[in-house]
């Protein structure tokens, strides 16, 4: 009992004590409202290839999407699906796409590396050979792969866009390290780093704001990707159509799952009715 009591004990005090090691936290993300949103949202086409071509141009230098083929960019529903090629590994854009790229291989007579145009087959490459490549042209931070990035961030898209946007001018009192750079939306623990003027240091903890710093500098500005639809190349428009991109990369199956959401549950309705009717016609003489 004793060493019940003593264990109940320890993690009440890391319960309690997890707020502290997160003071300040993070601005819950902007509420962006995307079309695929909700039980019967579909992706928007021509956004998916808005922020597949602000992927490219901006996010690629530093960020992989390692479970990304160049054919997974012409399946249904995707960036650049073409119903007149319903076989992905036959759609021009995405050879075309593919054939853009230098892709890292090995040839087979000399055994030399070297570079070669990509096939639908490839995988969108890593910018970076290695981790420790990555690390020392970031000044030792790792670029995550942006794969499932939005299923591994609390608000998925909203968050993308958020953080994309949320480089505001630091709070006066917050000493921002070098190499860093302060983001309301990107969650840490600025309490060693919060020293306002003229402010009890007692009552400094209790006004630290909310953000973190992270190594990446503010990736976007205005003009910086030009759209062949015409779409205005501002902050906010870049910003939100990655975020739907990498929604899809996230989940390239998202609509065809809810299609069979929705047919699952009208065939159990339509089974929970059969069954209703049947159990009542077979007791309509029982008395219960």
């Amino acid at each position: 009992m004793r060493k019940l009591i003593t264990a109940v004990a320890a993690a009440v005090a890391c319960l309690t004590a997890a707020p502290a090691l997160a003071a300040g936290g993070a601005e819950h993300p902007k509420d962006v409202k995307y079309s695929f949103e909700g039980p019967f949202g579909r992706f928007d086409q021509a956004q998916l290839q808005r922020g597949f071509k602000v992927y490219q141009e901006v996010c690629a230098s530093c960020h992989s999407t390692n479970l990304v083929a160049y054919r997974h960019l012409a399946m249904r529903n995707a960036p650049f699906w073409d119903e007149n090629y319903p076989n992905p590994n036959e759609s021009p854009y995405a050879r075309t796409i593919a054939a853009a790229a230098q892709i890292p291989d090995i040839d087979s007579e000399t055994g030399d590396a070297i570079l070669r145009p990509g096939t639908v087959a490839d995988r969108i490459p890593n910018p970076y050979p290695n981790e420790a490549a990555a690390r020392g042209a970031n000044g030792g931070a790792l670029p995550p792969d942006l794969s499932v990035i939005t299923k591994a961030r609390h608000g998925g898209a909203d968050y993308i866009y958020s953080l994309l946007i949320g480089y505001p001018n630091p709070p006066r009192g917050l000493t921002v390290p070098a190499g860093q750079y302060y983001n309301k939306y990107y969650a840490g623990d600025l309490s060693s780093y919060w020293a306002p003027a003229g402010v009890d240091p007692e009552e400094a903890h209790e006004s630290v704001p909310k953000g973190g710093f992270l190594a990446m500098p503010p990736p976007l500005r205005e003009g910086q990707v030009t759209f062949d639809d015409g779409t205005p190349s501002t902050v906010n428009n870049m910003a939100r159509d990655v975020g739907a991109y990498l929604q899809w990369v996230t989940e390239p199956k998202l609509i065809e799952r809810k299609q069979t959401g929705l047919a699952v549950i009208i065939y159990l309705t339509l089974f929970a009715g059969l069954v209703y009717a049947s159990y009542r016609r077979i007791w309509r003489n029982v008395a219960h």
